[in-house]
């Protein structure tokens, strides 16, 4: 018999999704350069030449030795590496034993919430947030997604919304710096403070309450801005991480769950992440690409181009009268909408072929998500249609 909550899971198309085939349906009428597809965190840079080389020449080599199993949890010596670069960039001292290769982040947040939630437990998620949280928290995981309103005036964390949910039940929060969709960052002013809140919860509680922090835009950030590496403020932290947006391989599908030794339960936790990847078929991540990640991690693609469309945007739309956040990382500006309903104002964006995503569906109303992962050249033209639609609410 079919599982009836999958089917609908499955049949309930997200936004993003009913947004691209809106944009396939209008640029067979205006044509594609016409539709300013804006909803789509899809990296338009290339990956950096050191990714293509490691390609080539791990194409070389043994066919059978590379695209054969590794062991569940990833090749030894590709975890002993990644784990030898983020020991020399935080000043660390993990092993490979510390990490398990995903198939991308989505696989590394399931397995970590699987890992440490049961039936009745809780989860904490701060708006705004990737909105498959939910789905992976609740369908996944069986536990209970508990959303915390965003601090909108920074997209920093808002700690009285956040101590008023916390609870017994609370096994886990999440975070997301650089955030998608905000493009805020947390500073470690927030970090610390975050720290201290949940060490404190975990006194009360007696239990451990974990940080998930999702961190798949971690080396995506302007102006000198420096990103905290969360374990190094709060020991009960797990990372979940993703080579998508770095180095600009969303399709090849390769990120890593991070147990740091300090973590409490740390060997239990850690093979309760892997006992969560083998559950969810999430085991022996791609061969080919463990190997690249473990040449090239570290490194990004052309930040340049996104520091570009970054400034044009928001200079831009400011300069029309959007009130906006200025984004310090990732590639999404996330604007104020001009009127309360997000949804009804992004329907409007539509006259003029402008697809951005409503912000209720990332738990911030009143907002919408614009990625500048485009063509400079289409913000450029994209922009006199913005200042149409603005003037629609003067």
């Amino acid at each position: 018999m079919v599982n009836q909550s999958m089917a609908a899971l499955g049949n309930n198309r997200s936004t993003i999704r009913e947004l691209f085939e809106y944009g396939n349906q209008r640029a067979a009428v205006v044509g594609r350069e016409n539709v300013f597809d804006f909803s789509l965190g899809n990296p338009n840079v290339p990956a950096p030449d050191a990714v293509r080389q490691a390609i080539l020449e791990e194409a070389a080599g043994d066919p059978v030795a590379l695209h054969g199993y590794t062991s569940a949890q990833g090749a030894a010596d590709v975890r002993t590496a990644l784990a030898d670069d983020l020991n020399r960039r935080f000043g660390t001292a993990y092993t490979g034993d510390s990490l398990y290769l995903t198939v991308g982040a989505a696989a590394a947040l399931s397995c970590a919430f699987k890992a440490v939630a049961c039936p009745g437990d809780e989860i904490a998620v701060l708006a705004p947030y990737f909105p498959e949280y939910l789905m992976f928290i609740e369908s996944g995981a069986g536990a209970k997604a508990v959303v915390v309103p965003p601090s909108v005036q920074d997209f920093q964390i808002d700690f009285d919304a956040l101590g008023q949910r916390l609870n017994e039940h609370t096994k886990a929060v999440v975070i997301n710096s650089p955030n998608n969709p905000s493009g805020a960052v947390y500073s470690e002013q927030t970090i610390r403070r975050l720290a201290e809140l949940l060490r404190e919860k975990e006194k009360q509680y007696g239990h451990p309450v974990y940080l998930i922090s999702d961190e798949p835009y971690r080396e995506l950030v302007y102006d000198g801005v420096q990103v905290p590496f969360v374990p190094n403020f709060y020991d009960d932290t797990i990372v979940c991480y993703s080579y998508s947006k770095s180095l600009s391989l969303p399709g090849e599908r390769i990120g890593y769950v991070l147990v740091p030794p300090q973590a409490a339960d740390s060997a239990d936790l850690y093979a309760a992440v892997c006992g969560a990847g083998r559950a969810l078929g999430y085991v022996c991540a791609p061969s080919l690409f463990q190997r690249v990640v473990a040449r090239c991690t570290g490194l990004t693609g052309d930040l340049a181009v996104y520091k570009t469309n970054r400034d044009l945007l928001y200079d831009g739309l400011t300069a029309m009268g959007y009130r906006c956040v200025k984004p310090a990382g990732a590639f999404y500006l996330f604007p104020q909408t001009l009127e309360p309903d997000d949804r009804a104002f992004c329907e409007r964006a539509k006259k003029y072929d402008l697809l951005v995503v409503p912000g209720t569906d990332f738990g911030a109303p009143g907002h919408m998500r614009i990625s500048y992962c485009v063509a400079t050249d289409t913000i450029r033209r994209a922009l006199p249609l913005f200042e149409k639609l603005a003037a629609e609410y003067r």
